[in-house]
């Protein structure tokens, strides 16, 4: 099956029309209350502070500002609010709190939308095949943060190295990677000046430890699927319940997102239940399941020993996996 004919198929232009259809209100409560989640949790750590409770409110806190990147991802794609502005100022804002800059964030991502598990042109995907070792390294965020902190201080010094990036945007990714690291420098002497643990408490020991939860939504998205140019077998979606929808702004309804990019996350619920029942091929699996499964195949092999054009980690209804050659 080819890219194009899921797009055509799926949907009448009409609808298309429709399911785009932007709000400022429901940007606004989606994006207020992952916010008025993170404050609370702020409060909460700071109480709980020289006691074990500790641990449990950093968790959660740590969580919730590392899925605040679905939010800088929807906002890279305008799909938040009607008012174009505000997803450009907001994906700034994020950008900066999540180490991860918004316009290289947005160039390399719209890669990976283009070129979706293309090794030499995804933009989310120029890294060599896992093995087990590196793979877990990844899911732990040591390699992810290595990536993310080094990267900026990289480009901050001119040295590009990405595929994805053009040589006219260049400029802007420089520029926007010195900001960022100004601003860091900032706050690091700010809390040397007032004798301050704040930024490292509330802010990077939290999204640093809790990596992996994060990692869980990142990985099963498109790991173990084919390389071809094929959405409905490139890329997954995520059985999980309405709290974890809501903290991922709705990417668990992934093959949605990618085949429409421009929906709306409030509206991919809907999207995905035409898509499967157009389709009637949608491939799914809970961030446990996928993970057992992942260390088992990685177990056995590397990624590179498995055929690139076939589907090789995919659920039954039933609960079985099974292996899907690429048609």
């Amino acid at each position: 099956m080819e890219e194009n004919f899921s797009r055509r198929k799926l949907l009448e232009p009409i609808e298309l029309k429709a399911f785009n259809e932007k709000s400022d209100a429901v940007g606004f409560l989606q994006l207020g209350s992952h916010l008025v989640a993170i404050s609370f949790l702020i409060f909460l750590h700071y109480v709980a502070m020289g006691s074990w409770w500790v641990i449990l409110t950093g968790f959660i806190l740590g969580t919730l500002i590392n899925f605040l990147y679905a939010a800088q991802h929807e906002l890279s794609h305008s799909t938040v609010f009607k008012t174009a502005k505000l997803n450009e100022v907001f994906g700034r804002i994020i950008g900066f709190f999540m180490l991860f800059p918004r316009d290289f964030d947005q160039i390399m991502h719209f890669a990976h939308h283009k070129w979706t598990q293309d090794w030499e042109k995804d933009g989310e995907l120029v890294r060599e095949p896992f093995t087990l070792k590196t793979y877990l390294l990844w899911f732990w965020g040591v390699t992810y943060w290595y990536n993310r902190i080094s990267g900026i201080i990289r480009r901050a010094q001119g040295n590009i190295v990405e595929p994805y990036i053009k040589a006219s945007e260049n400029s802007k990714v420089i520029r926007e990677s010195r900001i960022h690291l100004i601003g860091y420098l900032l706050i690091l002497l700010a809390s040397l000046y007032f004798e301050t643990w704040t930024a490292l408490n509330f802010w990077l020991l939290p999204i640093l430890l809790t990596k992996p939860i994060h990692q869980m939504q990142n990985t099963i998205e498109h790991l173990g699927l084919s390389h071809k140019k094929d959405i409905l077998q490139n890329t997954r979606s995520t059985r999980t319940n309405v709290v974890l929808r809501w903290l991922c702004w709705q990417m668990p309804y992934h093959t949605a997102h990618h085949i429409f990019p421009s929906v709306p996350f409030w509206k991919l619920k809907a999207l995905n239940s035409k898509i499967e029942r157009k389709s009637g091929k949608v491939y799914s699996m809970g961030y446990i399941e996928f993970q057992i499964e992942v260390f088992k195949r990685f177990w056995q092999k590397d990624e590179s020993q498995w055929p690139m054009n076939e589907v090789w980690i995919v659920s039954r209804k039933d609960g079985t996996h099974l292996r899907v050659p690429a048609e």
